[in-house]
């Protein structure tokens, strides 16, 4: 990339699959911003739904196999949506510690009581969801994968607790879709288990600019048409991100050379950077948090990089907990073995030149 007039190697985006500039998703955003220009104009409900919205929701549940799907804008907005449509003051929700700031904010519009159990124990889940066995509908609900620490949810535990408690599971596959599981269905795949929701983005592996989704049971489905106040009182999505979807999905569903390329990426990072005496959490998704401790350590990290020809952004308390002050570093097919040797030697550099190693 050129950022600030010079050549950068990006090790900050979510374009875990290189799709964003795909040439058959760059064409399929062309031709649907040629065939239905560039907005709808109007919410989905009056005249904002396309038969290309059809055809990327009817997509997205076949993928993921599920009844059936419905688009928002974003997918911070289909998690707000979800969970307030389905939850009031009479069920609980029962969340992960580190789940993100959209489950947050949904779970505090919805109402429903509270249970925020420490990240990834299933002791104080089940513990929990003991504990207010009385609602009238429970949900547990998770991040497939955990965005600033690259680890997966424990799926297999986590619906076992959910089957025996009566409760409903939902997913967040934001960061998983396209990127995990055999054939790139996420988390579920990964770990060979149903989940009853999930939930997720076109704007990371599937290389969109924006855009959501809730994926269930056509019921569900339906009555988030109805109750759903961020679909019901949003634009459409824009023609040009839905058709780009359409064939993103197209792509990962029939070519696995993409994800094995990002795979290939992730475990030479991982092992290199660590063979290199950085601090890294143990895992295996293309997210990889190097630990530097305090947040001004990695900032200053952050700019020697950058002046030695790599962007990555770090990121303090409160994003993370003190002392946990890390560079997210994210791994995409699109890096070739040369830039990820480029990257390991400045990280080496920039690590003397801050006292890191």
């Amino acid at each position: 990339m050129r950022m600030d007039g010079r050549e950068v190697v990006m090790l900050s985006s979510n374009n875990y699959l290189g799709l964003a500039n795909h040439p058959k998703v760059v064409e399929a955003a062309k031709a649907a911003l040629d065939k239905y220009g560039n907005g709808t104009a109007a919410v989905r409900f009056i005249s904002g739904t396309l038969d290309l919205h059809r055809r990327l929701e009817a997509k997205i549940a076949e993928f993921l196999g599920m009844d059936a799907a419905l688009v928002y804008i974003s997918a911070m907005s289909a998690n707000m949506g979800l969970i307030p449509a389905l939850l009031d003051e009479q069920d609980a929700v029962f969340s992960d510690g580190l789940n993100h700031a959209s489950i947050i904010d949904g779970i505090r519009l919805s109402k429903a009581r509270r249970h925020i159990y420490t990240h990834g124990d299933m002791g104080a889940l089940a513990k929990d969801l003991g504990e207010d066995a009385g609602a009238r509908l429970k949900m547990v609900i998770t991040d497939g994968v955990f965005s600033m620490e690259g680890d997966t949810a424990k799926l297999p535990e986590m619906t076992a607790l959910a089957k025996k408690a009566g409760a409903f599971t939902v997913v967040d596959d934001s960061h998983a879709t396209g990127v995990l599981g055999k054939t790139g269905r996420g988390t579920p795949e990964h770990f060979g288990v149903a989940v009853d929701i999930v939930t997720g983005t076109l704007g990371k592996a599937l290389g969109g600019a924006c855009g959501g989704f809730a994926a269930g049971s056509a019921a569900v489905i339906e009555y988030l048409t109805q109750r759903s106040r961020p679909y019901i009182f949003s634009n459409g999505l824009p023609p040009a991100v839905a058709g780009s979807a359409i064939a993103a999905l197209e792509i990962i569903s029939r070519d696995p050379s993409p994800r094995e390329a990002l795979w290939k990426n992730t475990r030479y990072f991982r092992n290199e950077i660590t063979r290199l005496g950085f601090r890294v959490p143990a895992g295996d998704h293309p997210i990889i948090p190097v630990i530097v401790k305090e947040t001004a350590a990695a900032h200053a990290m952050s700019r020697a990089l950058f002046e030695e020809g790599i962007f990555v952004s770090g990121f303090g308390y409160p994003v993370v907990p003190k002392g946990e002050a890390r560079l997210r570093v994210q791994i995409s097919a699109a890096h070739a073995r040369e830039d990820l040797d480029f990257a390991l030697e400045a990280f080496v550099k920039a690590g003397r030149a801050t006292g890191l190693v």
